[in-house]
């Protein structure tokens, strides 16, 4: 396989992404704004925060906040959790009204407190419901149907291949396969020939997911048999990783890094963004548990972040880093 095969669209039922580079969904971190910076980053598809079913049920206001879409971020998919058919098709039309691209249902959340509800990494333990759950989905809407689990639940184990024929079967347009299993959160090596077997066992694309931070790391998954991958961690104090690594797997050549100044220009499109949606001193106040990724590895960076913490306006955030890019000018 050559480099040049590597990068390429990828039709997913109706959509066609322009690329298989896709943003990993990201709890507290995927909204509107960052998804509109991945997606500029080079991102061929974008994935908002799970959103809970049951909460969309029962009309929870701040979950359909979750649902919203900019015109800046598509083609998106809105990520949906559960452990009820009914309730996942419920909240799968809700997704499609909001304008989604794709639907994505979360079967690989490792986190307790969704895996007691029967959702997230427990659905892989009753492959027949997560079936249910995604045929009724896709008789539900006209858009495609996702899904999303790992390699197993523990260590060693490989349920890939079974999980993948039965969303398959389901009617399931692409499955993204994080390489770790549950229980290893995100830590430690992907099971890069679990992902392998996964990948052969169906004939829809599967997007390899789970510590990508450069394209030999992206380049070895898509060697594996991959049709795509998903990229979370790595993308967020950097959304253009996506840009760097399509030039490299390209042949482009490696993408060039972001400076310093370039990441802090970043960063402050990102509250300006923030700001758009949710008001100037909310956005800013959002943005506080993400200001240590973006600062990671700069010098000064511990005291800039407790600085943060108590900015209020944009103007006191563009002061506060214009110290890191050499002058006012460079931001």
């Amino acid at each position: 396989m050559t480099d040049k095969k590597l990068l390429h669209p990828v039709p997913v039922g109706r959509v066609a992404l322009r690329n298989n580079l896709a943003l990993a969904p990201m709890a507290g971190i995927t909204n509107a704004a960052f998804r509109i910076l991945a997606a500029e980053g080079g991102a061929g598809l974008v994935v908002t925060e799970m959103v809970s079913a049951e909460s969309l049920k029962y009309g929870n206001k701040k979950s359909f906040k979750m649902l919203e879409l900019l015109p800046g971020e598509h083609p998106a998919a809105i990520q949906l959790f559960g452990a009820d058919p009914a309730s996942m098709a419920l909240a799968a039309q809700a997704a499609e009204r909001a304008g989604a691209d794709l639907v994505d249902v979360n079967a690989g959340c490792p986190v307790k407190k969704v895996q007691r509800s029967g959702a997230g990494a427990a659905l892989m333990k009753t492959p027949q419901l997560l079936g249910d759950i995604i045929s009724r989905m896709v008789k539900s809407v006209k858009i495609p149907v996702t899904v999303k689990f790992r390699v197993g639940l523990t260590a060693g184990e490989n349920l890939a291949p079974l999980l993948a024929r039965v969303a398959e079967e389901a009617g399931a347009a692409l499955i993204t396969l994080h390489g770790r299993p549950a229980s290893q959160f995100h830590t430690g090596p992907v099971d890069l020939p679990a992902m392998a077997a996964a990948a052969a066992a169906v004939k829809i694309p599967v997007f390899g997911n789970g510590g990508v931070e450069n394209a030999a790391q992206a380049r070895a998954m898509l060697e594996a048999g991959c049709a795509g991958v998903a990229i979370g961690r790595a993308a967020v104090f950097n959304p253009a990783v996506f840009a760097e690594i399509a030039a490299d797997l390209s042949g482009a050549g490696a993408g060039s890094a972001l400076t310093a100044a370039a990441r802090m220009r970043l960063f402050l499109r990102f509250l300006e963004l923030n700001a758009g949606i949710y008001g100037e001193e909310h956005g800013l106040a959002r943005a506080r548990k993400l200001v240590g990724y973006w600062l990671k590895g700069l010098p000064g960076a511990a005291g800039a972040r407790a600085s943060f913490m108590r900015l209020k306006t944009l103007k006191e955030a563009e002061d506060l880093l214009i110290q890191y890019t050499g002058g006012r000018g460079a931001l």
